[in-house]
C-alpha cells in the first residue's frame, strides 16, 4: 500500500482532485440539489441493498426505500413545523415577562450571592432591543419573501432546485452500486487496492456520522422532547429539538439543553426546584441512553471526528461554499481525516522522520534479492 502511495504516477490523481475542488467552487450555485440528492442516496443505499438481498429487484427496492423515506420526511415536517411555530410564538409572547423576572428577581439574587454590582444593566433598553430585533427579523423575512415572489425567475429556480433533489436521489440510489463499480474499474490497477482500502475506511467514518450520528441526534431530540413534555415544560418541543441538533457535537447538546431547560423552568414554575431537578434528570437519562444504547447500537466503535473538527468543518464549509459547503463539510472532513492518518503513518515510516529508514529498506531489498537468486539457483 505504501509503495503505491509513493508512486509518482499518483500525481495525476492529486491534480484531478485539485481541479475537481476548483470546479466545485465555480459551480457551487447549482450544486446544492445534486449534493443533497447524493447524500440522500448514500443514506438509503444500505436499505436498498438489504431489500435486494431479500430478492427484490433493484428498482423495486429503491422505489420502496424512496417512498418510505419520503413519507417519513413529509410527515415529520407537517407535524413538527406547526408545533415549533406555535412554541416560537409562545416564546416571543413570554419574552417581556422573562426579562422582567431577570430585572426584578434574577439580578438582585446574583448581586446578593456574588457581591457584584449589576444595577448598571439597563434591562429596559435590552428588552426594547430584543423586541425591535425580533420585529426587524420578521420584517426582513417578509421583505425577502415579497422580493422573491415578485421575481418569477427566482421562484421557478427555488422550486426547481427543491424538486430536483428527489429526482437526483432516486436515480443515484438506483444506480449507486453501478457507479461505484465503474469508478473502481477506471482506477489504475496498481493503486486500485490502496484506493479501495482508503475508500472503505472513509465510508466507515462517513457512515458513522451521516447515518449513525443523524439517528442519534433524532433519538436524543425525541427523548428530550418527550421527557420535558412529561415534566410539563411549555417549550418542551423547541428545547428538545435544539438539544438534539446540538448533539452533532458530543456533550454540546446536553449543555445547551440543560441551560435552556433550566431558564425556561425558572420562568414557568414557582417554586421551581422540583421541576428543575426533573429537567436535569431528563438530560441525565438521555446521556445514559446515548452512551449505553444509542451510540453503541447506531454508531458502534467506528472512528469518529473530534468535536473541534466537526465545528471547524461546518464553519469552514459554510464560509467557502455556502449551504453547499455545509452539506459537504462532514463527509469531506471524514475523508481528510482518513487520508491524514495514513499520511502520518507514511511519515513515521519515511527517511525524513528516521534517516536510518533508508538503510533498513536497502537491507530488506538486498535480502529479497538474495532470496530470489537463491531460489533460482536451486531450480
Amino acid at each position: 500500500m505504501r509503495e503505491a502511495l509513493r508512486d509518482s504516477q499518483a500525481r495525476p490523481l492529486m491534480i484531478a482532485l485539485l481541479a475537481g475542488t476548483f470546479l466545485v467552487y465555480l459551480l457551487q450555485p447549482i450544486l446544492m440539489p445534486f449534493i443533497a440528492g447524493a447524500l440522500l442516496a448514500y443514506l438509503g443505499d444500505p436499505l436498498a441493498d438489504r431489500l435486494e438481498a431479500l430478492g427484490l429487484a433493484r428498482t423495486s427496492a429503491v422505489a420502496l426505500v424512496f417512498s418510505v423515506l419520503t413519507l417519513i420526511g413529509v410527515g415529520g415536517l407537517l407535524l413538527l413545523i406547526p408545533m415549533l411555530s406555535r412554541q416560537i410564538s409562545q416564546l416571543h409572547a413570554n419574552l417581556p415577562a422573562m426579562l422582567e423576572w431577570v430585572q426584578t428577581q434574577g439580578l438582585p439574587w446574583l448581586e446578593a450571592k456574588t457581591g457584584f454590582d449589576l444595577g448598571q444593566l439597563d434591562m429596559a433598553r435590552l428588552r426594547q432591543a430584543i423586541t425591535d430585533h425580533w420585529q426587524s427579523t420578521g420584517s426582513l423575512a417578509a421583505s425577502v419573501v415579497a422580493q422573491a415572489t415578485s421575481s418569477g425567475l427566482a421562484v421557478v429556480g427555488a422550486v426547481g432546485n427543491i424538486a430536483l433533489i428527489p429526482v437526483v436521489a432516486f436515480y443515484l440510489l438506483r444506480d449507486w452500486d453501478v457507479v461505484v463499480a465503474r469508478i473502481r474499474d477506471l482506477l489504475p490497477r496498481h493503486i486500485e487496492p490502496t484506493i479501495s482500502q482508503l475508500a472503505g475506511e472513509c465510508d466507515e467514518v462517513v457512515a458513522a456520522f451521516l447515518r449513525g450520528q443523524f439517528l442519534v441526534m433524532l433519538g436524543l431530540g425525541t427523548i428530550y422532547s418527550v421527557g420535558l413534555w412529561l415534566v410539563g415544560l411549555n417549550l418542551a418541543l423547541l428545547v428538545g429539538f435544539i438539544s438534539g441538533l446540538a448533539s452533532v457535537v458530543p456533550y454540546l447538546g446536553v449543555i445547551v439543553g440543560v441551560a435552556l431547560g433550566s431558564i425556561v423552568t425558572l420562568f414557568q414554575f414557582d417554586p421551581f426546584w422540583l421541576p428543575l431537578i426533573m429537567v436535569w434528570a431528563v438530560y441525565m437519562i438521555g446521556q445514559l441512553l446515548e452512551g449505553f444504547v444509542l451510540t453503541p447500537w447506531l454508531v458502534g466503535d467506528r472512528i469518529g471526528l473530534h468535536p473541534v473538527a466537526v465545528i471547524f468543518a461546518v464553519l469552514a464549509g459554510g464560509r467557502l461554499f455556502g449551504f453547499t459547503g455545509v452539506l459537504m463539510a462532514l463527509p469531506v472532513a471524514a475523508v481528510i481525516m482518513v487520508l491524514v492518518r495514513h499520511a502520518h503513518e507514511l511519515y513515521l515510516d519515511s527517511s525524513y522522520y528516521d534517516p536510518g529508514q533508508d538503510a533498513i529498506d536497502s537491507e530488506a531489498g538486498d535480502r529479497a534479492s538474495e532470496d530470489t537468486a537463491s531460489g533460482n539457483n536451486d531450480v
